[in-house]
């Protein structure tokens, strides 16, 4: 019995050291668990300030920039101190000496850009547009495809313009080159037009405040009916309204109705007289291919640069219009050494328009087969419009 009571009391007792050397080991975890949620505190403030910091840089480098942009540039700018970096610019016109202007000049510059193809035989009808939007406050750019600058200095404004030349070359070749959305980024609007355009019935100004105010990515101002160019329903005037976005037409080939989800019925603009956002130039100008310069079937894609649903945030201006007056310049009046007709294999002469046709043909076909061959291979990447697709394509099939 004795020896059962003394093995008893030598378990209890070692169940007792046991308890107080766990007591003991909790006691001294609690220093550690402290020093382990001050580490934890530290790392935490240092990922966020980091995290904040790394925004703020991307930001400042660049307004649109991925983080994984961010981290290429970053790299090549680790010589400069951050305060003096300036990852933006713009296209307007700085004094040579001080003046009195000078800081009036900062302090209104232009928020609004537009940006023209141009050649000495439509002289007049730029000289119409430019005045009315040098009224309005925007900064002018004007690409000159024929290579005559000097025909322009006799205008009171010929001076306020940026004049970019280079001969025969599109409206597409030039803004892919010249209005990189690095810097065209401080202007909230870009125009982007031909130069046949008659704006008698235009004001720039009430036209972005209708823009603004039905919150429109892109746009164009719609065409008098007596136009001599319409190519498609959508862009005609509707008198009766101030803006649309979408058309109603059963006739011809393409046919608009309630169900008609994608352009050219709704979410369509013409290449003729676009007008973006700084947000949905962003998007037009990846969209813009380096070499197919003529722009065909970039027109029915730029939905996808809207910044949301193509038939809400693209549209027709009615209240505020133009005239199309379809003159076909390009080609015909380029560099001085070129003729409007050549020969070609020892055949008859040929009107250059009609192989500026051809080439513009065949660029479309390539376009379509780029983006299908992208769509294809871009795993990730999920059309926001296919569900409108699938519905038209069911419509057609019980139409017919």
């Amino acid at each position: 019995m004795k020896t059962f009571q003394s093995w008893n009391a030598l378990v209890k007792k070692r169940n007792a050291l046991a308890e107080g050397g766990n007591c003991g080991f909790k006691m001294r975890q609690l220093p550690f668990m402290g020093v382990i949620c001050t580490v934890m505190l530290f790392i935490v403030y240092r990922t966020t300030d980091y995290q904040y910091h790394k925004t703020e840089m991307e930001t400042r480098f660049h307004p649109f920039a991925t983080v994984k942009d961010y981290h290429l540039h970053l790299g090549k700018l680790r010589g400069l101190p951050r305060g003096i970096m300036q990852a933006r610019s713009d296209l307007e016109l700085r004094p040579l000496w001080s003046s009195n202007s000078q800081s009036k000049a900062s302090a209104t510059t232009n928020k609004n850009l537009l940006a023209m193809p141009v050649g000495i035989k439509q002289k007049d009808f730029v000289d119409d547009v430019v005045k009315k939007f040098l009224a309005a406050n925007f900064t002018i750019i004007l690409f000159h495809y024929d290579g005559n600058v000097d025909g322009w200095w006799d205008l009171g404004w010929g001076e306020k313009a940026i004049h970019i030349v280079a001969y025969n070359q599109t409206k597409w070749w030039f803004a892919k080159r010249f209005l990189h959305p690095d810097i065209v980024s401080v202007y909230d609007y870009i125009f982007l037009w031909d130069e046949d355009l008659g704006v008698e019935h235009f004001d720039p100004t009430r036209y972005l405040e209708i823009v603004k105010s039905e919150g429109l990515e892109i746009s164009q101002p719609a065409l008098d009916p007596n136009s001599t160019e319409i190519h498609h329903r959508i862009t005609i005037r509707a008198r009766t309204k101030k803006f649309h976005r979408r058309v109603y037409d059963l006739r011809g080939k393409t046919k608009c109705s309630n169900s008609s989800e994608g352009p050219p019925c709704t979410g369509f603009v013409e290449g003729m007289a676009p007008v973006f956002s700084r947000s949905a130039w962003y998007c037009a100008w990846h969209l813009i291919q380096n070499d197919l310069v003529h722009g065909w079937g970039v027109d029915m894609k730029l939905g996808y640069c809207a910044q949301g649903d193509r038939s809400k945030k693209v549209g027709v201006v009615d209240s505020e219009y133009i005239v199309h007056k379809g003159i076909q310049s390009l080609g015909g009046s380029g560099h001085p050494t070129m003729r409007t007709t050549m020969k070609r294999h020892g055949a008859s002469s040929f009107d250059l328009r009609t192989e500026i046709r051809r080439q513009s043909t065949w660029e479309l076909k390539v376009f379509k087969e780029r983006w299908n061959q992208s769509v294809e291979e871009d795993k990730n990447w999920v059309d926001p419009f296919l569900r409108y697709q699938r519905r038209s394509k069911k419509h057609k099939r019980q139409d017919n």
